[in-house]
């Protein structure tokens, strides 16, 4: 099941790419869709919200929660 998120700081391409890579790292077959003018991030594969915050914020993105 696909869950989205609300990650701020994301403002070109090059921040959904680190971002887009940073969970994909998690999980390599996991399936991750950046929204950049909403913030949202959608991600299906990866189920662990602990993770993907850590990711998110590892990539240098403030994780603001589940939409």
């Amino acid at each position: 099941m696909a869950q989205v998120y609300r990650v701020e700081g994301m403002s070109c391409g090059g921040c959904s790419s680190s971002v887009i890579s940073a969970i994909q790292g998690l999980a390599p077959g996991a399936v991750v869709q950046v929204e950049l003018d909403g913030g949202l991030v959608t991600v299906e594969g990866v189920e662990d919200e602990a993770l993907i915050r850590q990711a998110v914020e590892d990539a240098g993105f403030t994780f603001a929660g589940v939409v």
